[in-house]
């Protein structure tokens, strides 16, 4: 089940008209945990389960086939895309400096930017361990689902890069 940014806003709307002090939704690959913090209105901890997926330079298609999608990144590098649509930000607040840039070495649970989608900040994880080389979204940029936000170059298995 996937939750569409129509669904986020009417389960936002019951709950300000609830009494519920909090509420905790768990998907296949979402957690969402969402708290009413007195006068101050709501707070939200999220965690996207979204693991990146390695693209492979795209193979002539036959007859049969279609051809690979224009996101696509060289061979053995992998796309970070972001968790959710909505607008991507390389830094937790304008003026700060940026979570990474290029020739940054990052791992699995280094966060690379957020996005946001209805007011709610939801951290993008590099989901890989290795080295940022490209930004294919800007900072302050809108960013589809299934957008390239930046290309990471996995570390080696064998214990070069880091």
């Amino acid at each position: 089940m996937e939750l569409t940014p129509d669904d986020v806003r009417d389960v936002l709307r019951v709950l300000d008209s609830s009494g519920l002090a909090e509420l905790h939704l768990e998907l296949a690959d979402l957690t969402v945990t969402v708290r009413r913090e007195g006068s101050t209105g709501w707070t939200a901890e999220q965690q996207v389960l979204r693991a990146p997926r390695v693209e492979q330079a795209a193979a002539p298609a036959t007859d049969t086939e279609t051809a690979a999608p224009a996101a696509e990144v060289g061979e053995g590098l992998v796309a970070v895309h972001p968790p959710l649509l909505g607008t991507f930000y390389r830094a937790p607040q304008p003026g700060a400096p940026p979570f990474v840039d290029v020739g940054d070495v990052v791992d699995t649970e280094t966060v690379v930017g957020i996005v946001e989608t209805m007011k709610m900040m939801t951290p993008v994880h590099a989901g890989v361990r290795g080295t940022v080389v490209e930004f294919r979204i800007g900072n302050g940029e809108f960013a589809d689902a299934d957008a390239v936000l930046l290309v990471v170059e996995p570390a080696g298995e064998g214990g070069a890069g880091g």
